[in-house]
């Protein structure tokens, strides 16, 4: 059975704040930020935006896209590593908003920046296994990043949600592959309000180990090189990450510039890769191959191929696209109201 997405969507905040902002409440060096990362400003998300609404109105959007009645859908899975409550879920949040509750089913997942792909992963694989007609698979973000660390100037907030079917498809699942280990480069116990990383571990034997590995695993597999995809969308921590691998791996810049949104987006962490995917069917054209793969640290990827069909360009415009979401809605913050934003949100009165 040819499964694959049938609708896409996103939501990003329309609050930003510059990296020369919060360079210059801690004294930092804002150029040697921008450079060494790639990144010249992030996403905030508002006060009353957690993961729970942005996976809502990116699945709606999807649902725009999808052109299916929302009764049809048999499962909604969130992927998330900040989930607004540490014991109730938010896919029965997402779900009752999308109105299909209450034959549904509903899990959380959590893999650290790579749980979008998990939830789009089994999504998928439901379809394709037939236990239903429609499965919606989500990453959805609002990251933190500890005031002073280097996280602060990356972490952002931003969803991503896909609708998968196995008829009148905008993107056909070719094939998918995942490369796993248990690398501790990033983590976040509980009742920490901020992660904690292992600086430069997180490179080379983190992301790079496990992106490179991955990508190989599934060129393999597919029986396939760089050159025959026309697009590769990579998890972006920064700027600099993705980029470099993407040019070790054989993979040319106009492979990866549309997906490439952290320079002025951020990381969004579960939303990040597949955020990517989205900018990157926003201007995809039909009969072209996409190669996704994300990370998480822990740490592993996933990979999938997609083949894009004759549909895409019929629905793309039924919901706002990625780039313009993230270059034109936007209000500029400074660094006193981003903290009151980010107070709230971390301590709710």
């Amino acid at each position: 059975m040819d499964v694959g997405i049938v609708g896409y969507g996103t939501q990003i905040p329309r609050y930003r704040i510059k990296v020369e902002e919060i360079a210059k409440v801690w004294g930092a060096d804002a150029k040697s930020f921008k450079k060494g990362l790639n990144l010249n400003e992030k996403s905030v998300p508002a006060p009353d935006e957690d993961c729970a609404t942005l996976a809502v109105n990116a699945s709606r959007n999807a649902l725009k896209r999808a052109c299916i009645n929302a009764m049809e859908i048999g499962a909604v899975y969130v992927g998330s590593e900040s989930h607004p409550y540490a014991v109730k879920p938010t896919g029965t949040i997402l779900a009752e908003a999308l109105g299909i509750c209450p034959y549904v089913h509903t899990a959380d997942f959590e893999f650290a920046c790579k749980a979008g792909t998990e939830a789009m992963f089994v999504a998928l694989n439901l379809v394709k296994a037939g236990a239903m007609k429609y499965a919606i698979g989500v990453g959805s973000d609002t990251s933190q990043g500890a005031p002073g660390d280097a996280l602060e100037y990356s972490a952002a907030a931003g969803a991503a949600a896909y609708v998968m079917g196995a008829n009148n498809l905008v993107a056909e699942l070719v094939d998918t592959h995942c490369f796993m280990t248990d690398t501790p480069d990033f983590w976040r116990r509980e009742h920490a309000s901020y992660p904690e990383h292992g600086g430069r571990f997180t490179g080379e034997p983190a992301y790079q180990k496990h992106v490179s590995g991955a990508v190989k695993a599934m060129l393999y597999k597919a029986n396939m090189k760089p050159e025959d995809f026309n697009y590769i969308v990579f998890h972006q921590p920064n700027g600099k990450f993705p980029v470099r691998e993407a040019f070790r791996l054989g993979f040319k810049e106009p492979q990866f510039k549309h997906g490439l949104l952290t320079p002025t987006l951020g990381n969004t962490y579960s939303g990040s890769s597949p955020l990517g995917l989205a900018a990157t069917l926003d201007i995809a054209k039909p009969e072209e191959l996409i190669l996704l793969i994300s990370y998480g640290s822990g740490a592993g990827s996933d990979a999938f191929i997609f083949k894009t069909t004759k549909r895409l360009p019929e629905v793309r415009d039924k919901a706002p696209l990625v780039r313009k979401q993230l270059d034109e809605y936007k209000m500029y913050l400074e660094y006193g109201t981003y903290a009151k934003f980010r107070r709230k949100i971390l301590k709710p009165e």
